[in-house]
């Protein structure tokens, strides 16, 4: 079977990108989206769906054109941001099918990202569904069947606590954790830096031929891509620690390190910040004064006033 080339910035059209494997462009593009999210839709007969996108009535006519009817086994997402998550609801209403997933939107946190969500103070979680529900718990190492290779699933934790990736056949999705075109945004609590560098190791384990990401094109030389991002995020960190020399909040610094960004940007680029200052903190590099917040001023360990806490 010949496979055409795909037009990765075509929204509401099937486009085939493997054999089996088509992907559906939802109508939600953005600075954080590129062209809008990629929903996949896996077999010939009975299909598997992963992430649905967000809620467009306009996505949701397109996905189901496609489906012509064919049974739905079952809808992965691979973490509850609503613009993998929004439609879930509609589109299992729809299919019949069973919405599955590897917890809630707080599932598969830290003990400290928890310790923090429930204190709260790291400031607007914009984007989280907090009312993601699955009917279905998957687990790390799980096996799913479809028309073509089977999915095994993969606990990818980083970019948020609950996001999965899953392996099919030498090929993988690995949802927001890693992109071809951008890195992805790492926003505590519910995003935690140790965790993603972590998982990136998990995908780096499976030597995949190709993974699809949750936004943009097929990424077709993947232990490249995770290798320049594990790079990137710790020339990032250093950049970060470098520059914190007095007492400093995660905004001051993103100003100072991200450089080369659009001003709209900045807010996404503090959330990253922060992520980076919590993981020096927790590894004695920085310290603050009182509790963890978004707007704390982080410093030098040396500049030590008072024991550090994340209470």
């Amino acid at each position: 079977m010949q496979v055409p080339p795909p037009d990765h910035n075509q929204t509401g059209t099937a486009v085939c990108l493997a054999p089996g494997l088509n992907r559906i462009v939802a109508p939600n593009p953005s600075t954080l989206t590129l062209h809008g999210t990629n929903t996949y839709i896996i077999g010939t007969e009975h299909l598997t769906v992963i992430d649905p996108g967000p809620d467009s009535a306009e996505h949701l006519d397109a996905l189901l054109g496609f489906m012509a009817g064919r049974p739905v086994a079952r809808i992965i997402l691979t973490h509850s941001h609503i613009d993998h998550s929004g439609l879930a609801p509609a589109l299992a209403l729809a299919t019949g099918a069973p919405l599955c997933a590897f917890g809630a939107s707080d599932a598969g946190l830290t003990p400290v990202m928890q310790e923090a969500l429930v204190r709260g103070g790291l400031g607007d979680q914009t984007g989280i569904d907090p009312t993601f529900q699955p009917d279905v718990l998957l687990r790390h190492g799980d096996r799913l069947e479809t028309d073509m290779h089977p999915l095994r699933v993969l606990h990818t934790p980083g970019h948020m606590g609950n996001h999965i990736s899953l392996m099919w056949g030498d090929m993988g999705f690995c949802g927001d954790h890693i992109m071809g075109w951008s890195s992805t945004i790492i926003s505590p609590p519910y995003g935690d830096l140790g965790s993603y560098m972590a998982s990136c190791d998990v995908l780096l384990a499976q030597n995949a031929t190709r993974l699809f990401a949750g936004h943009g094109a097929p990424i077709d030389s993947p232990n490249t891509r995770i290798a320049e991002l594990v790079a990137h995020r710790k020339q990032r960190g250093h950049d970060i620690l470098t520059a914190c020399t007095e007492p400093m909040t995660a905004r001051d610094l993103a100003h100072i390190v991200y450089t080369d960004i659009p001003p709209p940007l900045i807010p996404a680029a503090t959330r990253n910040v922060l992520a980076h200052l919590i993981d020096h903190l927790g590894a004695g590099e920085l310290t603050i004064d009182g509790p963890l917040t978004d707007t704390v001023k982080f410093a030098p360990a040396q500049h030590k006033t008072q024991e550090a806490t994340l209470s």
